[in-house]
């Protein structure tokens, strides 16, 4: 009997669960799912403009738009006012016959796409306590949507496009499609063309609507008539991209997919209320004009310092707030190779500034500023500006230098939305009954963690520049990935939702959808582009690769795609080639599936080598036999006094009764030795090791529930109290996605008593209660929170304010 080839068959076989599948090959003859199916078939076939390593090719080209725009800012009407040049240069092998631009303020107009095709969730389907009319479900409207009804039914909003010309001022055609514009060109556009567009727009209150940008009012402030911030975003008609692999990126905006434009150079002059303090996208051209003596000598110490230095202190900016100053002044800001241009304007702001040296000292410092009304207080004076070079220092870090010369965090009424160079960030500190304020815990983990955030966007998607609108998590899921590592490395104890247990509830719910799914289709965005893509790659760093392969690779990524347009193909294939590690199965399955984790360790199995050598297995088999527990039926006869036959005769004996059923007779052993004499001379020798080493055979059957294969991250726990880590790599799914066997080979003196997948939750397994052997009582949720209770867990806290801070009175509609 080949005794150690069947061992070793034992461990090879495994069971095959016969399923259908959409992504399955279907064969003539039963049924193979393949996890580790190769992505390329699914990827866009590669080419001389991105090649198959996922890097730019040969032939690799993009458009570039300059513009030079003049807008005034009409405080009073909240208005805008702007007459641009638009220089399009057409760098694609193809001639263009007109141009597509983006219209984003056109969103919000009643007869838009998006407020049209907008759905309402309130339903209530419970029996309300206020329920006089015994209907089973109640629409819910807040104070909230009934405020941004009545702002978008009383205003009229959207572009109002006065002219469309040439560069020598000859009407252009054009025909304004939704939140979008053609406009047909005279002739081929070859290589360079210039367009004049003169605009205006009513300015969204956003309080009230909910956008990106807008101004917030400020009644309380001692001006008549109060104060404005203004946070100016998508404000200007902007070229739409056009690329290599979609030609005209001309998709509706709909409100959940964001931008993606083309680089070029700006020039902007804002002309505002001559009181207002200007932030924008690029550098101050004529700080001289618009900035006092001593803010200018600020400004300059700011460079070196080692601390933010204020330009416009508290005081300062408080005073500004009661101005009656008359007349405009005109701020003067120039960009480089950016991909689009924001800015903000009020005479509110407190400005800070701190300069940032990367490189050679004697390079320009990166100039990070923050700007906020006093309501920001003490949270933004120290966290804001020591925030963003704390983003440029880690994301640099992974990816490569920051190119820009600024790095500006502005508070306004956005929650956190990301600009080259400049984003808007929401938290406040809380006015007390005294005038004093102060933040909470909350509000400073969101504070640090959204201008991390929202700077950290600088690098993806506004310098590696993916489509936000087709595949969000390119930049949200990246940028996510990102901040987690920047906010552990700021305090590990502020948490910030990327670790694998945030993303467990999600993963098994009937809510999810793959992440490629295009932005305004997901279910819920924040889990799915954010969440989800960012503990994927954690784990693909930490887990699948380990992090000198990752960020080995992630940064070549960056730095192929620094200034340049990737797609999720350019990223799988570089990620994959550049680390050297077969990685469809995971991008198929965390990007492409619904599929989640959750592995079972169902059995354990403990083997023994059978020699077949009657001195060893019989007494073996002795041994186990005297092991058994006693018959429960002899134990009581012998607890009665119950004398036995044998006992009562016991000068009757014979050869048996001195010999049990395990004796070894002389039958047996010539048997064994004939057997053995015809065993080959290497099968001899491994036996003999075998009996010498007399190690523990285990044998591990798992089950793959949730469908993602990942590896086993197994720990091992030993009778005398040791510990063993062991990673089975995910290619053991291979043949069978479904259920596998592992043999796992133990010294003699390590006895296992207890085993465990994940006990630290690096994968994402959604059910714990399965992935213990033997089997634990796990704490429900309610001994968990206690426990989490006991230990002043921070994050309960967390949670419970920022839901207290989104409550909002209801109105609730009888439903007809």
């Amino acid at each position: 009997m080949r005794v150690y080839r069947q061992l070793l068959l034992l461990v090879l076989s495994s069971s095959v669960i016969l399923t259908s599948s959409a992504s399955e090959i279907v064969q003539s003859k039963g049924h193979f799912v393949d996890k580790f199916r190769q992505l390329e078939e699914s990827l866009p076939t590669s080419n001389d403009y991105r090649n198959a390593a996922g890097e730019p090719g040969k032939d690799y080209w993009q458009q570039q738009v300059d513009y030079k725009i003049n807008v005034t800012l009409d405080e009073e009407k909240r208005r805008l006012q702007g007459e641009q040049v638009i220089t399009y240069h057409n760098n694609s092998p193809y001639k263009l016959k007109y141009l597509w631009l983006q219209l984003e303020q056109n969103r919000f107009k009643s007869d838009s796409i998006a407020e049209r095709s907008s759905t309402f969730n309130g339903i209530d389907g419970q029996v309300s306590a206020n329920n006089t009319y015994g209907d089973s479900a109640f629409a819910k409207v807040s104070l909230q949507d009934l405020r941004r009804q009545q702002f978008l039914a009383d205003n009229s909003l959207g572009y109002h496009i006065s002219a469309v010309t040439d560069a020598s001022k000859k009407p252009l055609k054009y025909t304004i499609v939704g939140a979008q514009m053609r406009i047909d060109l005279p002739q081929v556009l070859n290589s360079n063309s210039s367009t004049n567009i003169n605009y205006a727009y009513n300015i969204l209150e956003e309080d009230a609507v909910g956008a990106r940008s807008g101004y917030e009012h400020f009644p309380d402030d001692k001006r008549k008539g109060g104060n404005d911030i203004f946070l100016l975003a998508q404000w200007f008609p902007r070229v739409a991209s056009y690329s290599d692999y979609e030609a005209w990126h001309n998709k509706e905006f709909l409100g959940s997919g964001e931008f993606t434009l083309e680089f070029g150079n700006y020039d902007v002059s804002m002309t505002v209320p001559s009181d207002h303090i200007v932030t924008a996208t690029g550098v101050l051209q004529n700080s001289k004009k618009v900035l006092s003596s001593e803010q200018l000598k600020r400004l300059d110490k700011a460079k070196k310092a080692d601390k933010p230095v204020f330009i416009v202190s508290e005081d300062e900016a408080v005073a500004n707030e009661s101005s009656t100053a008359k007349g405009n002044k005109t701020w003067h800001f120039k960009a480089e190779n950016v991909r689009d241009f924001a800015w903000a304007s009020s005479r509110k702001f407190i400005w800070d500034a701190q300069g940032y040296q990367q490189g050679d000292d004697s390079d320009e410092p990166v100039m990070a500023m923050s700007f906020y009304p006093k309501e920001g207080g003490e949270l933004w004076q120290r966290y804001s500006t020591a925030s963003i070079i704390h983003t440029l220092k880690v994301y640099s870090r992974f990816t490569f230098d920051y190119p820009y010369p600024t790095a500006v965090s502005v508070n306004g009424p956005v929650g956190g939305m990301e600009y080259p160079m400049i984003s808007f960030n929401g938290p406040r500190t809380i006015w007390h009954d005294d005038e004093s304020r102060t933040y909470t815990l909350s509000e400073k983990q969101f504070l640090i963690g959204v201008v991390i955030h929202e700077v950290g966007h600088n690098y993806f998607p506004m310098i590696v520049n993916s489509d936000e609108r087709q595949w969000t998590w390119m930049d949200e899921g990246i940028n996510s990935f990102l901040d987690g590592i920047a906010t552990r490395e700021w305090d590990p104890s502020l948490p910030w939702g990327r670790e694998p247990s945030d993303v467990t509830e999600y993963m098994k719910s009937n809510v999810q959808v793959p992440v490629m799914t295009q932005s305004d289709s997901v279910l819920q965005l924040g889990p799915n582009a954010y969440i989800k893509p960012a503990v994927a790659l954690n784990i693909l760093r930490e887990v699948v690769l380990g992090r000198e392969l990752f960020d080995f690779a992630f940064q070549e990524y960056s730095r192929r795609w620094m200034n340049k347009r990737p797609t999720p193909s350019d990223f799988f294939r570089t990620m994959e080639e550049a680390s050297g590690v077969d990685l469809d199965w995971f991008f198929r399955g965390w990007f492409y599936t619904t599929d989640h984790v959750d592995i079972s360790l169902d059995r354990i199995y403990k083997l023994r080598l059978d020699t077949n050598n009657p001195d060893i297995d019989f007494d073996r088999r002795r041994q186990d036999y005297q092991g058994k527990p006693m018959s429960y039926s002899v134990e009581r006869n012998q607890q009665n006094g119950l004398k036995t036959w044998v006992s009562l005769n016991a000068d009757n004996t014979d050869y048996h009764d001195q010999y049990d059923q395990f004796s070894v007779t002389n039958k047996e052993r010539n048997k064994y030795n004939k057997k053995h004499a015809e065993l080959d001379p290497w099968e001899q020798q491994v036996l003999a090791r075998a009996l010498k080493e007399d190690k523990n055979y285990y044998v591990f059957n798992f089950a793959n529930i949730g469908g993602l294969v990942m590896p086993i991250l197994l720990e091992l726990t030993f009778e005398n109290g040791d510990t063993e880590s062991l990673v089975l790599p995910a290619e053991i799914w291979r043949r069978s996605p479904f259920e596998v066997s592992k043999l796992i080979v133990t010294d003699k003196d390590k006895i296992l008593v207890s085993a465990v997948v994940d006990r630290r939750g690096e994968t994402a397994d959604v059910d714990i209660e399965n992935n213990y052997y033997p089997r634990q009582i796990i704490p429900s949720r309610i001994e968990a929170f206690k426990e989490e209770e006991r230990k002043g867990n921070k994050y309960r806290d967390i949670m419970h304010d920022n839901k207290e801070a989104l409550k909002e009175p209801e109105i609730k509609v009888k439903k007809k």
